[in-house]
Formats: structure tokens, sequence, C-alpha cells
């Protein structure tokens, strides 16, 4: 129980690597804010959670709007009791170039992606900081510390991300507010075989590739929860600023 008595705000919840990280911290005692547009999805991993005695709820929100993240923070604090860990994972990905990407899309993915990260902080950090500090995790990716093809706006979305990460670990650890990222590989998600369609590959064919690292597999969200559990956890209290790869050798050479 590395997490009883805190409250996590998961953004993404409703599936792949926000839901198994839902799971893990709700078993681990944390009372879990499952936060996600897929209101089908996250209402059932909040049901999931109080169906095996755990405590949850979920939030509709669109994290790239200001109202809904504030009412998201709000909402947590006044239904859970408080915010101790704040997991930005929620992102989108657009397999283009710059030539073939268009304006709406690029703004996209950096709302979602990365405006959401600063939204969400904005709200929580007070809330953590007058309890006396918490955690927050950003998901990167890979493509946050190398490029990638035909993922410009992507591979700029999660750069970004690293270092934002890194800023607000030197603006807030004097309010004991620790923030990390997690750069996950290619993981078994729907955002992974959606980047297969946007490719025009079969799924068998595109994570056949994807499991062509060190490892000889891609990762699963069990996988990339297992490391947002150590940063959030006080195993990792000596931790800020860092950046975890979570890629079965993806990035060693």
């Amino acid at each position: 129980m590395r997490l009883r008595g805190k409250v996590a705000l998961i953004t993404g919840a409703a599936s792949g690597i926000g839901r198994a990280t839902a799971l893990l911290f709700a078993h681990e005692g944390a009372a879990v804010s499952a936060v996600d547009l897929d209101e089908a999805g996250g209402q059932a991993i909040a049901q999931t959670i109080v169906d095996d005695g755990g405590r949850a709820i979920f939030l509709r929100c669109d994290v790239s709007q200001a109202a809904d993240c504030q009412r998201a923070v709000g909402q947590t604090v006044e239904k859970l009791g408080g915010l101790d860990i704040l997991f930005n994972n929620a992102g989108v990905i657009r397999r283009a170039t710059v030539l073939d990407t268009t304006e709406a899309e690029w703004d996209r993915v950096m709302a979602v992606n990365v405006k959401s990260i600063f939204l969400l902080s904005r709200y929580a950090i007070p809330v953590m900081a007058q309890a006396g500090g918490g955690a927050i995790i950003n998901t990167g990716s890979g493509w946050g510390l190398v490029g990638g093809r035909k993922a410009v706006s992507y591979c700029a979305s999660k750069g970004a991300v690293v270092n934002m990460t890194r800023a607000m670990a030197l603006d807030h650890g004097g309010q004991k507010v620790r923030v990390n990222c997690v750069c996950p590989g290619d993981t078994d998600t729907a955002m992974l075989r959606d980047e297969a369609r946007q490719l025009g590959q079969s799924d068998e064919q595109f994570l056949a590739g994807a499991a062509d690292r060190p490892l000889g597999r891609i990762g699963q969200p069990e996988d990339i929860a297992q490391a947002v559990l150590y940063l959030a956890s006080d195993a990792s209290s000596f931790v800020t600023g860092a950046t975890m790869v979570v890629d079965g050798g993806g990035l060693a050479g």
C-alpha cells in the first residue's frame, strides 16, 4: 500500500497507460480521480475500483480547456479530500511531416500534449503546496528525446514535455512538489494501433516492427504504470526533474 491515504488525479484514465495506472494506484491505496473525455470508459474504470473496495470518481474533462481543468482539480479536492499526485498522461498523436500536418492538427497535438500539463499543474500545485507537497508525473516519450519520422508535431510536443518537466522541478522544489517525466517506448495501447492506421499498416505489421528492440517486445500499459508508481511514491522522495525512459532498450543504442 505504497500510496495509502493519497489522492491521485490521472488524465487519459479511460484506457491504456492511464487505465493501468489508475488500477495500480488504487491497489496501492490511493483514491483515484479518473479524468477523460471518454465518459463510458472513465465511468467503467472508476466503477471497477469502487467494486474492488477502493475510492474513485470519474470526471469528464477536456484537458485543453482551462475551465475544465480548474473544475477537475476543484472537484477532486472536494470529493476525495485533497490532491497529492497529478499524472498528466492524456495525449494524442498525428503521424505526418510538416508538409502534411494542418495547422488545426498541430494546434490539437500541442493543446492536448503540452497545454494540458500547464493548465492542470497551474491549478494543482497551489493545492499540493498548501498541503505540504506532492508529486507530478508527466508522460513524455522516447520521441521527446530523439527524433522520429512522420511525427513532427508529436515529437515537438514531447520534447516540450521533457524540458517543461525540468523547469517545473526547478520552480516548485521549494514547495516540496516533485516533478518528473516518464518516457515510454512503443506500448500496446489504442493510440499505438491508431498510428498503424494513420500509416496505412496492419496492426500486426506495425506491432512487429515496434518490437524490434533489445527486450524483443513492445511495452504493456502495466510496465509503464509501475514506473509511474515509483515516481509518485515516497520511494522516489529525492527524485525530481528526472526523465525515466521505459522502452525495453529502444534508445540504448
